[in-house]
């Protein structure tokens, strides 16, 4: 019995590991090409936004929201008539098993996809994938995610490519 047990549990950790491994792949494969923009932020930085003093309360939920992000990173290309390869790229390394689609949005010359890998109702990690006639973009997002505050963040971070974020959010815009 206590080898059915850790059979099951090593073969949980293997599948959890190859779903991060398969987006790793993604990123590692074009994140030294220099036509690729890549940003990478480490749980370290979103640990020093904890420091900062809010003047606000929703200050303040924003910033409890961000110390429990473990990373981001993002790789975009533009000026590319590869885009929806690369879309397509991603997507076939994305294991669905793992991955629950949030939305879908077409528009104009671009698909964009969101997607949450959550467990027990806690969100884990948010992917978010584009690829148009021009360009492409992929975001992971991990740690322990509010999606309510999820626009929240991308506007305090303010980092180009976080905006397609507030569409989670219904596109509102809070001034």
């Amino acid at each position: 019995m206590k080898k059915v047990i850790v059979l099951a549990i090593g073969m949980m950790i293997t599948v959890q590991l190859s779903a991060q491994d398969a987006i790793s792949k993604f990123f590692s494969t074009y994140e030294e090409d220099t036509d690729f923009t890549h940003v990478s932020v480490t749980s370290r930085m979103f640990g020093l936004f904890t420091n900062l003093e809010m003047d606000s309360e929703e200050d303040q939920e924003v910033m409890d929201a961000i110390s429990k992000l473990k990373g981001l990173k993002i790789l975009a290309k533009e000026n590319t008539t590869k885009g929806k390869e690369l879309y397509k790229e991603a997507f076939s390394l994305i294991p669905k098993s793992e991955y629950d689609e949030l939305m879908s949005v077409r528009d104009e010359d671009k698909d964009m996809k969101f997607m949450i890998k959550e467990k027990d109702g806690k969100i884990s990690e948010l992917l978010m994938v584009m690829g148009g006639d021009n360009e492409f973009f992929i975001l992971t997002l991990f740690g322990e995610i509010d999606l309510k505050q999820i626009s929240k963040i991308s506007r305090a971070m303010d980092i180009d490519g976080l905006e397609g974020l507030e569409k989670l959010d219904g596109g509102k815009k809070d001034k």
